[in-house]
């Protein structure tokens, strides 16, 4: 069982993908447990960079996209991961769910073949992790519908919670079982050195724990609806996309999603 082994850091050969929004997500989701991924699959769905409000905007983007892959060389390296497959989509940071069809579409063939995988819990936290959470359940329930199913796991990241944000934590659900990995002094340090790799986002990646990486089997959400939490962390933060944009953005998609089905 996947979920098992990952708690206990045995090693897996079974084809598993992790796909995460961004560059640093996969290092705070798994990144003491990617090395027991031994046919692992790694995509990403954007490149790290938001639009900015500057008039070279085209130019800082790929500045930030090129340091945020470099971070994620290093965090890699740092870790030693090495996918056998490392696959980035390139959208731009903050703005998956304009690309949500195209996104499904290419999940739908790059998830050919592996047999779980491994992606954002859907908690209102950014709405790129939601949009990734959203996209890795159409495409698989594509492929389901095709006659190969493909087991859907999930990490926390963040969720705002009645009494503030949490950090590394699944908003509670009595009905999920969770596995956790509970991380060695050397694993701790390993995967803080990873995370110190990604300079551009201390600030946020001090929040979170490193003692412990969590996972369940992923729920049947409904996307349509607001996430469990009781509200939305990104709504705080003056973005392009409040969780009621995405909603409204989400359900036109779904449309357009169905009929390339």
């Amino acid at each position: 069982m996947i979920l098992r082994k990952l708690a206990r850091g045995r090693a897996i050969d079974a084809p598993v993908a992790l796909v995460v929004a961004h560059p640093d997500d996969e290092t705070l989701g798994a990144g003491a447990r990617m090395a027991c991924l031994r046919n692992l699959t790694l995509i990403h769905l954007s490149d790290g960079a938001p639009r900015t409000s500057r008039a070279d905007d085209a130019q800082v983007r790929r500045d930030v996209a090129c340091l945020r892959t470099q971070e994620l060389n290093r965090a890699l390296e740092t870790l030693q991961v090495k996918p056998q497959r490392r696959i980035a989509y390139g959208w731009r940071d903050q703005e998956l769910v304009r690309h949500l069809p195209a996104i499904v579409a290419s999940l739908r063939h790059d998830l050919v073949g592996v047999a779980a995988v491994l992606t954002h819990a859907y908690e209102h936290a950014h709405p790129d992790h939601d949009t990734a959470a959203f996209a890795v359940h159409a495409a698989c329930a594509q492929l389901a519908a095709a006659g190969t199913p493909v087991s859907i796991l999930e990490f926390p990241s963040y969720h705002l919670g009645r009494t503030g944000a949490c950090f590394g934590t699944f908003w509670h659900d009595p009905r999920r079982r969770e596995w956790i990995a509970v991380l060695d002094t050397r694993e701790r340090e390993r995967k803080a050195r990873a995370l110190a790799c990604f300079e551009s986002q201390r600030e946020m990646l001090r929040n979170f724990p490193v003692d412990t990486e969590r996972f369940r089997r992923a729920p049947g959400y409904d996307f349509m609806r607001p996430a469990p939490p009781p509200g939305a962390w990104y709504d705080m933060r003056g973005w392009p996309i409040d969780s009621r944009a995405w909603l409204k953005l989400a359900r036109r998609s779904l449309r357009g999603i169905r009929r390339a089905a």
